[in-house]
């Protein structure tokens, strides 16, 4: 089925950026809302354009949405034309997650400038000439594409964090040798590993007002309490618990948002017993309590 055919009401979004450095940008966009979202995007006709689908689906609008190309969730979008701009033009799903790389051609061919002939549009003959790739997002992909975007460091060291990562994902992605084609951590070399990871997130998040135990949890997608946490900690950035933490904050805040439960519903709600064990888990994460939140959106 068409992810988008049943989706009318549209809002507008933003990406937000990160600047590495001259020529090289990182755009980030969450759909979290449950409407499609359209996000645009002014780019030169100078730079290369990387897309990864971590989740949900989108899709890229050319000739005021006369063509349409669909970028599916663990797909990636290669796209330039040196003789017209493609700006970006998304219409995105909901709960859907993109991470784009904007590189310009100067760049890009200094970081290939002793191998030019490895990138094959970087010989002679192709530099000039448009250029489209589709693929697949590999397990060792994925687990940077995460990475990027779950950063959860000092912001002040976030373009370092980003900027490292980014050359990574390059590295990954026109590495030629399939069969080097390994996690950074040794054990998620089979994607079956990465799979079982994500089915543990679906799982917490399902039964976050019971959560598993992390050896239930463990045994229930069979895998080593040791891989799970190391897994976890890898593709998402932080531990189960953590995870879950962050998750059941952020619902609970845009249960406060809606207006129509009280402190003590969303508590509930999220798994608290009581509302003042709410209550503070809530300051501890936004600095203030869920009804002083409240006051401040009116």
């Amino acid at each position: 089925m068409n992810p988008f055919s049943h989706q009318k009401n549209v809002a507008q979004g933003f990406f937000t950026e990160i600047p590495l450095e001259e020529g090289f940008i990182v755009l980030t966009f969450e759909n979290d809302s449950s409407k499609n979202q359209i996000v645009e995007r002014q780019i030169d006709n100078s730079f290369i354009q990387f897309h990864f689908c971590i989740n949900g689906s989108c899709e890229f609008l050319f000739n005021n949405g006369n063509y349409k190309l669909p970028l599916l969730k663990d797909q990636s979008l290669l796209l330039y034309n040196p003789q017209r701009e493609l700006p970006i033009h998304l219409e995105v799903c909901s709960e859907t997650i993109i991470v784009s790389l904007l590189i310009s051609i100067n760049k890009f061919h200094s970081l290939f400038s002793t191998e030019a002939n490895y990138i094959s549009f970087l010989s002679n003959e192709n530099k000039d000439k448009k250029y489209y790739k589709d693929g697949v997002i590999s397990p060792s992909q994925f687990i940077v594409l995460k990475q990027i975007h779950n950063y959860n460091l000092n912001t002040s060291l976030r373009p370092l964090f980003t900027k490292g990562k980014v050359y990574e994902l390059l590295a990954l992605y026109f590495n030629r040798n399939e069969d080097a084609d390994i996690e950074q951590c040794p054990f998620l070399v089979d994607e079956s590993n990465v799979t079982k990871i994500k089915k543990a997130k679906d799982i917490i998040i399902s039964r976050m007002i019971e959560p598993p135990s992390l050896q239930e949890l463990a045994d229930e997608i069979d895998l080593s309490l040791k891989k799970l946490k190391e897994g976890f900690k890898q593709i998402y950035g932080d531990s189960v618990y953590s995870f879950l933490f962050d998750y059941k904050m952020e619902f609970a805040r845009k249960l406060l948002e809606s207006g129509k439960y009280n402190v003590n519903e969303v508590g509930h709600k999220v798994g608290y017993s009581t509302a003042s064990h709410f209550i503070s888990a809530f300051k501890k994460k936004y600095g203030t309590t869920p009804k002083k939140y409240i006051m401040s959106l009116n």
